[in-house]
């Protein structure tokens, strides 16, 4: 232990005067709370490697913070007792390259005795990924991040501006040219920050929405793919501030519109073999990537209060806007919550999965634990695939969809936190201080807008992610 504590302060020295050879003066350590809003403790380069040694200080009580940064409590969290540290991954040290100067470190959370914190969700996501290792699974993971971009208010580009007409840059149609050639510098921009930041872009294009992009990025094994989110966001964020522009992730920017998702993509392995192209089985899906893609679908109503967490979510989830709010399943269909993407028949690597419910109010961390927390649930349990739908649940009538077996899933974030109070997977997974902590924060936002109309919620979140 002494040996491997040694090395990690050697590696630290040695990433430190790296860094400020480059020139940066400052690494941000961040991790995720439970409304999804990146938090932030920074240190001076030069000690970095003490932060790594005994990490940096900051209280449990973020646990409970909700979205509009008022605090609520949980039966083990609240108040303003206690102490954690803050961990940097030094292997996830980046040299941020739309801010100078800077550097950026996810962190992992442990209490004052060097033990876990119960409540950390990176370590979430990392246990989730080794219980799916020990069956004998390797998962890759990774999002897609829809923004809408906007000017910022003149002479103050941090002004909250809720109640401001958003002043888009760019004019053209839905997923078209026009609104590359009018953006081209800042695209250019983001990409480039991206690479630079060892980033695989997969591709990059115009949403539905005024002013909405959206950028795919390569996959990785879990807590990667959630770190690289975290790390995309405030990359296109801070492209945004040099630009004089504002990038909203926010489930819904504008009431009645067409929001931001933040869909997850995953697809399962054994032995370096994809279980997504099994000859003769049926949709090409081994066993074992059947029932645990059944458990992710059975598990879909308590896991939208893991991926869609805020009142704002539930705006964006509306029938026939291909956001996924129906409990079915479809191949290639867009209009399923989980949607199965063959790929090129030629492809080894070509199938995954895309659940297509969450948004970028999501903690990424925990979205990726839940999601496999509910598919190692699956396989445990033998869960079956029922039938793959096609086209369009919303168009269908009420008996038809209650024939075919098609039930909404929760249309407000009370319901969905109901279902994960019940969820025992979950449950059991997230362990019971984790799990007391998401619901409270859920509870508490519940109550903060339970009178709001859909405007004000909008407007109220439009800048918070």
């Amino acid at each position: 232990m002494g040996s491997r504590a040694a090395e990690q302060r050697q590696e630290a020295r040695q990433l430190a005067a790296r860094l400020s050879a480059e020139g940066v003066r400052n690494v941000a350590l961040t991790w995720v709370d439970n409304a999804g809003i990146a938090r932030v403790k920074t240190v001076p380069a030069e000690r970095l490697a003490a932060a790594a040694e005994r990490g940096v200080g900051m209280s449990p009580v973020f646990d409970v913070f909700t979205s509009d940064d008022a605090i609520t409590a949980s039966d083990h969290l609240g108040g303003p007792d206690g102490d954690l540290r803050l961990f940097p991954d030094l292997e996830r040290v980046t040299t941020l390259a739309a801010q100078p100067g800077w550097a950026w470190a996810p962190a992992d959370r442990y209490d004052q005795l060097g033990l876990p914190h119960p409540a950390c969700q990176r370590q979430f996501a990392r246990r989730m990924t080794e219980r799916a290792a020990a069956a004998g699974l390797e998962l890759r993971m990774g999002f897609e991040t829809e923004w809408v971009v906007t000017r910022a208010p003149a002479g103050h580009p941090a002004a909250t501006g809720a109640d401001e007409p958003l002043d888009y840059p760019c004019t053209g149609p839905a997923y078209g040219m026009t609104r590359v050639v009018e953006l081209s510098d800042y695209l250019r921009d983001v990409t480039e920050a991206l690479s630079v930041q060892g980033i695989d872009v997969l591709q990059l294009h115009p949403e539905y929405a005024p002013g909405q992009f959206e950028v795919t990025t390569a996959p990785g094994d879990p807590v990667r793919a959630a770190d690289d989110v975290v790390l995309v966001r405030e990359t296109i964020r801070a492209v945004s501030v040099r630009h004089g522009l504002r990038a909203s992730f926010a489930p819904s920017v504008v009431a009645g519109q067409v929001g931001n998702g933040c869909h997850l993509h995953l697809s399962l392995y054994r032995d370096g073999t994809s279980l997504h192209r099994t000859p003769d089985a049926q949709w090409s899906l081994a066993p074992d990537a059947s029932a645990f893609l059944g458990g992710i679908l059975a598990a879909l109503p308590a896991l939208l209060a893991i991926g869609c967490p805020s009142p704002a979510s539930y705006l964006r989830l509306q029938p026939s806007h291909w956001a996924g709010v129906y409990q079915c399943w479809g191949v290639e269909n867009r209009e399923a919550a989980l949607r199965l993407i063959t790929g090129a028949p030629d492809d080894p690597d070509g199938g995954h999965a895309e659940v297509k419910t969450f948004d970028a109010a999501a903690n990424p961390y925990l979205a990726v634990g839940a999601v496999l927390a509910a598919g190692l649930h699956g396989i445990e349990s033998a869960t079956r695939l029922p039938e793959p739908q096609t086209g369009d649940p919303g168009v269908l009538g009420v008996r038809e969809r209650a024939r075919r077996g098609i039930v909404r899933l929760p249309a407000t974030l009370t319901e969905a936190a109901d279902r994960l109070e019940k969820s025992a997977p979950l449950y059991e997974a997230m362990g019971e201080v984790l799990h007391g902590a998401v619901l409270a924060v859920r509870r508490a936002e519940e109550a903060h807008f339970a009178e709001s109309e859909d405007d004000a919620i909008a407007a109220a979140t439009r800048w918070r992610w």
